[in-house]
């Protein structure tokens, strides 16, 4: 479990990694605010998922 939850840690703040650069990108090169909004919103979201990881992970190795 330890290992699963170390390895979902990493691909859950890339994940807020790139969705952050994808809504910066658009922002950035004047797209739609629409997509920003919901790309921010998803990043919010992974933000609160990454961070349940972490918890779990610092629980299950102490």
């Amino acid at each position: 479990m330890q290992t699963f939850l170390y390895h979902a840690t990493t691909v859950a703040v890339f994940a807020v990694l790139i969705v952050l650069l994808l809504g910066l990108w658009n922002m950035m090169r004047g797209g739609n605010p629409n997509l920003s909004q919901k790309l921010m919103r998803l990043r919010v979201g992974l933000q609160f998922v990454a961070i349940l990881i972490i918890i779990a992970y610092a629980i299950v190795t102490h």
